[in-house]
């Protein structure tokens, strides 16, 4: 699993997590790495490839994704 997405709220972020197993793409609910953001305390990662489907998807369900990390920035180190 190689994107973290973020979204505003715990609430925005377990939506996504039901809407996203409901359409069988494999993520984690994981707490959001403090230096990405403090206001929901947990992320949703998943496979770079889902990324692009996922966000169409939440657009849909009206699920608020805050931004999306790649690996490297969600780790603190910058995405060449």
């Amino acid at each position: 699993m190689d994107c973290i997405l973020t979204c505003d709220s715990i609430h925005q972020a377990m939506k996504a997590e039901k809407i996203l197993l409901a359409h069988e793409i494999a993520l984690r609910l994981i707490p959001t790495p403090r230096h990405i953001s403090s206001d929901c305390g947990m992320a949703i990662q998943l496979h770079e490839c889902d990324v692009e489907r996922a966000r169409e998807l939440l657009g849909k369900g009206g699920v608020r994704i805050e931004r999306g990390y790649g690996l490297e920035e969600s780790k603190g180190e910058p995405n060449a």
